[in-house]
């Protein structure tokens, strides 16, 4: 990330705080009812949780739970010092009230609400607005351009991005400027597109979901290194590829928002069984090994309650033994050229 932006999305750690939690997020889709609904209260309880046990950074976007996570987080850090926190949110979808609607196509167990796809330089700037409204906050100190690329928008991809790149992104570069938001950059499943764009606009971050992660690296392998090489700060989401590696018992049942095939989660299984022989457990390898790559600053963990808080910082803090990582290079879990912490 180029320097001048660099501070805007660093945490602020507490005195005596862990310093490991730096580099974990709190991804705020499940408290915007992401595949289940979480109760007003205890969705403010585990944000809460998180920054009074040392994290320091919150993702949300107004597309989780049609504005509800959004909500959640800007009541529950009320009253909280704004300089102790970053957030960061995203634009390319307005959303609506619609009292009928009871769709949960999307995963959001949120009923009389929809969103829409908009990257028009008005609908951005109408995005942020409602989002810093909901948040409650003066700021952004990351904004990221939305679920662009031909994975979610198939043959209409041209036209998004040619409407990001001539009006979305310049009109939050002009935010940045502004001093509205304190960075910019794509919030996205894919590497393809993160490519197209960084060779037609300079980007400070990009927030990859399910792509580099424990289970998965050859899909990335172009994006990571061009991010290391331009100075663009990478956050890396879904670390658990949707769940398949988020219980400590054995592999979960989807993978990539869609139910796991046999053959994921037979490979799942095998980062099970070599994990347990190396003495930890996948959730803290899944956590940990990203920040291994110099170009990753964050890793973002989707968390609904107090406790899934609390397992994410154990597995943050947890040894990992460096045999592991060896381990799985040598069994073909692991790419070669992938560094390990």
């Amino acid at each position: 990330m180029p320097a001048q932006h660099e501070q805007q999305i660093s945490p602020v750690q507490p005195g005596g705080s862990d310093a490991r939690l730096a580099s974990l997020a709190f991804g705020g889709a499940p408290a915007g009812n992401l595949y289940a609904g979480v109760g007003d209260e205890a969705a403010r309880e585990a944000i809460a949780h998180a920054w009074h046990h040392g994290i320091r950074h919150f993702d949300t976007a107004p597309y989780y739970g049609y504005g509800l996570s959004e909500t959640r987080i800007g009541d529950a850090l009320q009253g909280i010092e704004r300089s102790s926190y970053t957030l960061s949110t995203k634009v390319g979808r307005l959303i609506d009230i619609d009292e009928d609607r009871k769709d949960r196509s999307d995963g959001f167990a949120v009923d009389g609400r929809r969103a829409y796809f908009n990257y028009t330089r008005d609908g951005i700037l109408r995005s942020l607005e409602s989002s810093i409204r909901r948040l409650r906050t003066g700021r952004i100190d990351l904004l990221l351009l939305h679920d662009i690329g031909e994975l979610t928008h198939g043959a209409r991809h041209p036209q998004v991005l040619k409407q990001a790149l001539d009006e979305a992104l310049p009109a939050m570069a002009e935010l940045r400027d502004q001093g509205v938001v304190g960075g910019i950059g794509l919030g996205v499943n894919e590497e393809a597109v993160c490519l197209e764009v960084m060779d037609r606009f300079p980007l400070d971050a990009i927030m990859l979901a399910g792509r580099y992660t424990l289970f998965e690296q050859a899909r990335s392998k172009t994006v990571m290194a061009r991010a290391e090489a331009d100075g663009v700060a990478v956050l890396i989401a879904g670390p658990y590829n949707s769940g398949l590696l988020g219980a400590d018992a054995g592999p979960g049942d989807t993978y990539d928002y869609a139910p796991a095939s046999p053959a994921i989660k037979e490979r799942a299984q095998q980062l099970y069984d070599l994990c347990a022989q190396a003495g930890t457990s996948v959730g803290a390898a899944a956590l940990q090994f990203p920040l291994a790559h110099p170009a990753v600053t964050k890793v973002v963990c989707g968390l609904r309650s107090v406790s899934e808080v609390d397992d994410a910082m154990a597995r943050m803090r947890a040894t990992v033994p460096a045999a592991t990582w060896a381990s799985l290079i040598e069994q073909g879990l692991l790419d070669t050229s992938v560094p390990t912490p």
